[in-house]
């Protein structure tokens, strides 16, 4: 069923080196008529700081991604490690670690700058710990990826591939050149992630960031409002913005992007398990098959 957004307060926010991209609240139309040919929207427990084992798939000789939660919300840790699990099949394992220190949910840049150090910690325990072939930043805004590509490479084993959901979910998103749009609750987070996009060399393909209402952790909270706020925000980011792909911005909304890809005709990216995707790839290992209409992205450098 078609579905048109409704309107709201519009705001603007330029990146640095880069035409102004547009960030809105979830049902806010930008001024003017919808770009040329937009299709209508149819529907259709662990310790912090210590690593806590999958169930399943974690066998002698299995590679083991260690997932990295750069929040301290441990039940958040389990949601994503769950997602991650089902998203690599029992050939993998998957191991989740809740960081020593931070807020439950990153919603400021401070938050996520500070979150950069507890990350490479974890990392360099998980690498010092061994069996550990892959490392999964669990945080939209990919907090301490950069340092743990450096620790990885000089990992005792040989180098270990290091992903981010936020960079994994954005290159799969942009795939073939497809037109993308961004979906999330922190809008104090909106200028860090329009320069993730950028520096990423997407902003050509980037149509705009739709903000939901409201606090983001209470929000949270409530899982049907969150899921129907997002919904809006998707909706927007299609109807109006002309987006072809619609990723979900945030780690702890992996269970919502789950919840939203199966109610859009419009691809939209979970950035966990496109993060999977992706490790699976660099792993050699065969990868369980993607959601339609998901191009496959290139296969980052482990170095870079």
């Amino acid at each position: 069923m078609a579905e048109v957004a409704g309107t709201g307060e519009e705001h603007g926010w330029t990146g640095a080196g880069r035409a102004p991209a547009t960030v809105r609240t979830g049902g806010a139309a930008p001024t003017g008529a919808a770009p040329p040919g937009t299709a209508p929207v149819r529907e259709v427990s662990a310790v912090p700081g210590r690593l806590h084992a999958s169930a399943r798939g974690d066998g002698l000789g299995a590679p083991t991604v260690v997932l990295i939660n750069p929040n301290t919300a441990v039940d958040t840790t389990a949601t994503m490690a769950a997602i991650a699990r089902r998203t690599l099949g029992p050939e993998v394992g998957v191991r989740g670690v809740t960081v020593a220190r931070g807020p439950r949910m990153l919603t400021d840049p401070a938050a996520l700058r500070a979150a950069a150090g507890e990350v490479a910690t974890a990392g360099r325990q998980a690498l010092a710990e061994g069996r550990c072939r892959a490392l999964l930043v669990a945080a939209f805004g990919d907090p301490g990826v950069t340092e743990l590509r450096g620790l990885a490479l000089r990992a005792a084993g040989g180098p270990v591939p290091v992903v981010g959901i936020g960079e994994a979910a954005l290159l799969e998103a942009a795939a073939s050149g497809r037109p993308f749009g961004i979906a999330t609750t922190t809008p104090r987070l909106a200028g860090p992630v329009v320069e993730r996009v950028a520096a990423l060399g997407l902003a050509d393909r980037f149509t705009g960031l739709r903000l939901t209402e409201g606090d983001p952790e209470q929000l949270a909270a409530h899982p049907e409002s969150l899921h129907e706020a997002l919904a809006g925000a998707v909706r927007a980011c299609v109807a109006e913005d002309g987006a072809r792909a619609v990723v979900i911005g945030g780690g702890p909304l992996a269970e919502a992007a789950e919840v939203l890809r199966a109610r859009f005709e419009t691809p939209v990216i979970a950035p966990i398990p496109a993060a999977c995707r992706r490790i699976a790839r660099l792993l050699g290992v065969e990868s369980p098959a993607g959601p339609a209409g998901h191009p496959r992205a290139p296969d980052p450098d482990v170095r870079r």
